[in-house]
């Protein structure tokens, strides 16, 4: 379970809906070509083959006046291709409609991908400032296509005649898929309700952005400076050389900064005895967008849960989670909550001994006080000495992230055959960034793999992978995907190099199984291939490969000394299997709690016009102890106000129920045995969302998910 976002940039959702990556339809006619201006075309990069290897972009000649104007000649492009399907004289079939919009947008596809993909991992002033006006713009052009009632006629029209067509499922499942796109974006919408639409759509594509800025904004604003030593006391030496690293690089020499990205503030929660600066640190990170100043986005959060609101209700939905749901596996509120609390009460109650346990560790410190959440990480790490004899810097010389990456590309080469090999000449938008070559077992070009790791004051929290370009083979032309990982990981140190948490691991994992996800796609049409599957499917690939990260076999040829080169002892590797479950109560329940907070916002069926009292009651409600806060607090819920997640944060929960059963088929059998391999290969990593991922799954598995695997590895049951 991974706090990470893994698709596009919610920016970019009214604009994937009109290029095909879902379905829509318009109230008009006729759909206007827009102006786009000669001279701004002139050596603009976009509009030819970029001429390196493997077409991917060429970063060194994209500047940034050129996006407005690809933006608008990509608009215009394909508002006259969807014309052209439009104005066809033929009747209406599969091909010349539903594919025809597969084919149509390409130029705003590549546009897209790469602006939004950089607004994410390497923003700047020219960039945010285009995000916002290019909004309400890409948002109006999503829906004069997608509410055009004449695209809706012969897209219905060959779905009614479906069960006549001779379609594979795959193509059924493309043209369910642009049907039912169509009708959730409000293609049986009249007169008024539909300009009502477009007027929610537009504000919901500014409201969401803005987000988002707030939220990259008060990361970066805030730094914990220290000036005297005696308040470094308990950190190890690495957490005190990165903080000086930091301040140095912000003009303080001699000083120490600590921030809130994970890499800086956990080792300091966790290891600084200074308690008053535990909390503040803390209280900055839970505060961010919640402080009343220019930043603060109580208003924006209300707002865009009373808009999805209105959008539900004008659908004809109940509410927003009820509109979402419906397309995912769990098919409606009843499915997640069954699911969310029936593990709430173990994970409570867990919780509660776990703090029963560190308040007994204060009192006989005479500590004289009570447990508060800024102490968690604190008392938590001694503890974890106290019951285990394991100290996390113990584990960290052994994971170098450059061994952390080669571990789980050694992964995919046991499993299949998979090679992944550093490339040169491929173009970088920031010099951290490395590339790939990714092949098959039989020596195949698969696809290119970029890794971006390193904080920076342009890249927003988190890990997530995104594609320059996914997979397809429209019209049997395969064309091969670029894929992206980012993430936050800690920098490498004075002369040593970037060693990682043991989270830190399962993250690269993690997102390495979503970019394999895309890499290993053999899908036909770009809008079901790689990751465009129900959001509670999309996280089950990258959490099964976790699994692997922390078995013997895996570690043994990634784990190794820093300085020595020696393999990870076997006794600390049995020392953090024995822990595994150690804390989980605390990490379960405050996922629950956001996946609730989640369901609570997106459940609503009347405004919300105070943001922090509908969250403390949601929370008071479940009975949340107070020494846990919410993994995510309203004003930087970024996956549910700004990523796509609404009503889908429980999908990581949900996933897990699979990837914990997945991967009992390896344990039956072997770590990397073959066959099983191959199904897991046919049936999940290959083929995106070109079938019912429940039908998917029994493939595999040969039968339906069972809850007890995820249960055990939760240490909630007594197995």
């Amino acid at each position: 379970m991974k706090k990470t976002l893994t698709t596009l940039p919610l920016a970019l959702t009214a604009l994937a809906l009109a290029i095909g990556l879902s379905a829509c339809s318009d109230q008009q006619a006729t759909v206007e070509p827009e102006a786009t201006p000669e001279a701004t075309t002139a050596g603009n990069p976009f509009f030819s083959d970029w001429g390196t290897p493997f077409e991917s972009p060429d970063f060194s000649r994209i500047k940034h006046e050129h996006y407005l104007p690809a933006f608008e000649k990509a608009m215009a492009d394909h508002t006259a291709e969807v014309q052209a399907i439009i104005d066809n004289p033929d009747a209406p079939t599969f091909d010349n409609t539903i594919v025809a919009l597969e084919r149509s947008g390409q130029l705003l596809t590549k546009v897209g991908r790469v602006f939004y993909a950089l607004s994410s991992a390497h923003t700047n002033p020219d960039i945010q400032a285009l995000s916002k006006e290019l909004a309400p713009i890409t948002s109006s052009h999503s829906d004069n296509i997608n509410l055009n009632a004449d695209l809706f006629a012969r897209v219905k029209a060959v779905y009614e005649q479906k069960d006549a067509l001779e379609l594979t499922t795959e193509q059924r499942r493309l043209l369910d898929k642009r049907y039912k796109g169509f009708l959730r974006s409000g293609a049986n919408l009249v007169g008024e309700q539909k300009e009502q639409m477009r007027t929610i759509n537009k504000e919901l594509s500014v409201l969401t952005l803005q987000f988002r800025e707030n939220l990259l904004a008060e990361s970066n604003a805030f730094q914990l400076v220290i000036d005297n030593s005696d308040d470094l006391a308990g950190l190890p030496d690495s957490v005190v050389q990165a903080a000086a690293q930091t301040a140095t690089a912000r003009g303080m020499e001699g000083k120490w900064v600590f921030t809130l990205d994970k890499p800086s503030m956990i080792p300091f929660l966790s290891y600084a005895e200074n308690r008053e600066l535990r909390e503040k640190l803390y209280t900055g990170y839970i505060t961010r967008g919640d402080q009343g100043n220019a930043n603060d986005s109580n208003e924006i959060v209300a707002r865009i849960a009373n808009l999805r609101l209105q959008k539900a209700n004008l659908l004809g939905y109940a509410n927003h989670a009820d509109f979402v749901l419906e397309e995912n596996m769990a098919k409606n509120a009843g499915g997640v909550y069954d699911l969310l609390n029936q593990l709430w009460k173990p994970a409570l109650a867990t919780a509660e001994r776990e703090r029963a346990e560190m308040q007994a560790v204060i009192d006989a410190e005479d500590g004289h006080f009570k447990l508060a959440s800024w102490d968690w990480w604190y008392y938590a790490e001694k503890l974890r000495k106290q019951k285990y004899n394991l100290d996390a810097a113990e584990i960290k010389p052994y994971l170098q992230l450059e061994n952390v990456v080669d571990g789980a590309f050694y992964v995919a080469k046991q499993l299949w055959g998979v090679e992944v090999k550093p490339i040169d000449g491929i173009s970088k938008y920031q010099e951290d960034v490395r590339t790939y070559e990714v092949k098959d077992k039989d020596g195949n070009h698969l696809g290119i793999f970029y890794s971006d790791f390193f904080p920076r004051a342009s890249k927003r929290g988190g890990a997530w992978m995104t594609s320059f370009r996914i997979q397809s083979n429209l019209d049997n032309n395969f064309v091969t995907p670029l894929i992206m990982n980012v993430g936050n990981y800690t920098p490498p140190i004075g002369d040593d190099p970037a060693l990682l948490s043991f989270n830190d691991v399962t993250t690269i994992f993690h997102e390495f199984g979503h970019a394999l996800h895309g890499l290993l796609s053999k899908a036909h049409y770009p809008s079901l291939a790689g990751t465009s599957t129900p959001r509670d499917y999309v996280e089950f690939p990258a959490q099964l490969y976790e699994h692997w990260a922390a078995h013997p076999e895996v570690m043994k040829q990634y784990a190794r000394h820093y300085k020595t080169g020696e393999a990870i002892p076997d006794e600390l590797i049995a020392k953090m299997k024995k822990a595994s479950t150690f804390n989980q109560g605390f990490k379960t329940t405050e996922y629950l709690a956001a996946s609730l907070l989640d369901m609570a916002w997106h459940s609503i069926d009347s405004e919300v016009t105070d943001t922090r009292a509908f969250e403390t009651e949601v929370l008071e409600n479940y009975g949340l102890i107070p020494e846990i806060v919410s993994r995510y607090r309203s004003t930087y819920f970024a996956h549910i106000f700004a990523g796509g997640y609404s009503a889908g944060y429980y999908s990581y929960i949900w996933s897990e129920v699979l990837d914990s059963d997945g991967f009992e088929a390896f344990k039956e059998t072997a770590v990397f045995d073959k066959e099983t391999a191959q199904r897991l290969l046919e049936h999940v990593y290959s083929t995106g969302g070109t079938e019912d991922p429940g039908e998917l799954y029994r493939r595999f598995r040969g039968r339906d998910p069972e809850i007890g695997p995820l249960l055990k590895s939760r240490g909630f049951s007594e197995e």
